[in-house]
């Protein structure tokens, strides 16, 4: 991509053309206060907190090239009126201005507005100590407000907006940010506007309320603590919690997570940014789905069966027992004789221990995942034979890419893969859903493929015998899954 040469508050850089002003500013290491923006989404310049001085060399409209002065610089026009940041973008020869008095002006006169009606919950917000709207006003805010206390707007608080979210109609700065992710993220249009003026507010469109798979993502990006998720509330301030970061293990797409951690109890599941698997997102199962472990039903220590009742042993005990018993067998039967059933939810790093264990140590070949009970599915390694593999990427893809997505609906099984597929299509690739006709999916989630049931193998051998018969310049990427088009 061109690069366009621009200067910022006196600094110039070269950024790539069609970059808004708030990005380029921010690779210069200059920040510009924003509420709505959010760089994984359309800008609409809602909050109008990016207000910015912008000019541009100005054109001779004879010879259309710049105007100069004596000294051979451009001669900058600039605009009448301040400019959003996060709509506008970069040209070449652009000067932005950030910190002159008018902008100045600007920001404090947005601020002092967005709090007329805002609540002083922050000693009992959820969102106090990772807040924008706080760090925004003590950074470029009005110390005092002068509108009067008793004209502030209250509504009943909080209200579910569905049965894992809560809304805060009075915190909301109606920045459209939830109701666009679900636009234009989750394709789930869920969420939308009611009212006018200072009665506007979030509504969910939905029946059930918010039904959405990807719900607890707003909480993230709400800038001021009108979201907050039933799971977290008034659990735990953010300071107190350290973050750990993990795997999501509810789904084979392996979610990077954070767990934040209290007293050695878990608070809330977080998304860990991951560009090639989950991006910034996770979906409300990866989210919500882990109080699991806080069963009561849980064993919390290790179990041996002592005149034919199970008894609390220690970790040591209970091994050199296991370690016994095999030995025993082994030196008895064989290897052959021994057999290892692992958790089809252990990671990778687990696996390969366990196989390793009674490969090399106990030398037995005898591994499964499969315990054999009536009604288990039959082993099916379509995915591994036609589905993505190692190293794959599937935000590096765009125009002139299609992703074929077969089994399940993404929304069904791997919700976080349809937070990737979004940004592809954005992109200009194609993403394509055969399945069974299904009515709670839309045309765009469907991809317009419907293909009969059992037939998922087939379509798959098809697709990659047509893809082998492309030209060399033209393969698939990583993975048989993604054809070119």
């Amino acid at each position: 991509m061109s690069e366009v040469n621009i200067i910022i508050d006196g600094v110039q850089i070269s950024v790539p053309a069609n970059t808004n002003v708030v990005d380029a500013a921010r690779m210069a290491g200059i920040a510009i206060p924003v509420f709505c923006y959010h760089p994984r989404m359309k800008a609409v310049g809602m909050c109008r907190m990016c207000l910015v001085a912008v000019g541009t060399p100005r054109i001779d409209r004879e010879t259309r090239q710049p105007v100069r002065d004596v000294e051979g610089k451009s001669v900058i026009a600039m605009m009448p009126k301040l400019q959003t940041a996060c709509t506008t973008r970069v040209s070449e020869g652009m000067v932005v201005y950030t910190t002159t008095d008018e902008v100045k002006y600007a920001q404090n006169g947005v601020l002092e507005f967005l709090l007329t009606s805002h609540p002083l919950d922050c000693p009992v917000c959820d969102k106090g100590g990772e807040c924008p709207l706080q760090n925004l006003t003590m950074e470029w805010g009005p110390a005092v407000s002068r509108f009067d206390y008793t004209d502030k707007v209250h509504f009943e608080k909080p209200i579910p907006l569905g049965d894992l979210i809560y809304l805060d109609r009075e915190r909301c700065i109606l920045c459209g940010r939830c109701v666009r992710f679900q636009d234009e993220i989750a394709d789930d249009p869920v969420l939308g506007f009611d009212s006018r003026g200072r009665s506007w507010h979030i509504i969910s469109k939905s029946d059930p309320p918010f039904d959405s798979k990807f719900s607890g993502n707003t909480t993230d990006i709400c800038p001021v603590g009108a979201l907050t998720s039933a799971d977290f509330r008034f659990k735990a301030r953010v300071w107190e919690v350290q973050s750990v970061p993990s795997i999501c293990m509810l789904c084979p797409v392996g979610c990077n997570t954070t767990l934040d951690m209290r007293h050695n109890k878990l608070m809330r599941v977080m998304p860990r940014e991951n560009a090639a698997v989950n991006d910034i997102w996770i979906c409300d199962k990866g989210r919500f789905g882990h109080r699991f472990i806080e069963s009561t039903d849980r064993l919390t220590t290790p179990l041996v069966r002592r005149d034919g009742a199970l008894v609390p042993a220690s970790w040591q005990e209970a091994l050199g027992l296991v370690a016994e018993k095999f030995a025993a067998i082994q030196s008895a039967a064989g290897g052959a004789a021994l057999g290892g059933l692992a958790g089809d939810h252990l990671a990778n790093e687990d696996l390969f221990i366990f196989q390793r264990l009674f490969r090399e140590v106990l030398n037995s070949n005898n591994l499964d995942y499969r315990t054999g009970t009536p009604g288990e599915p039959t082993p099916d390694d379509a995915g591994a034979q036609f589905g993505v593999g190692t190293g794959t990427n599937l935000m590096e893809l765009g125009a002139g890419t299609t992703v074929l997505v077969v089994g399940p609906t993404r929304k069904k099984k791997h919700h976080s893969i349809c937070c990737g597929c979004e940004p592809l299509r954005s992109g200009g690739a194609s993403c394509l859903l055969p399945m069974p006709a299904q009515p709670n999916l839309t045309a765009r989630q469907r991809g317009g493929c419907t293909i009969a049931p059992r037939r998922k193998s087939s379509l798959c051998a098809v697709c990659c015998g047509w893809c082998g018969t492309r030209s060399a310049a033209r393969t698939c990427h990583s993975a048989p899954l993604v054809l070119p088009n």
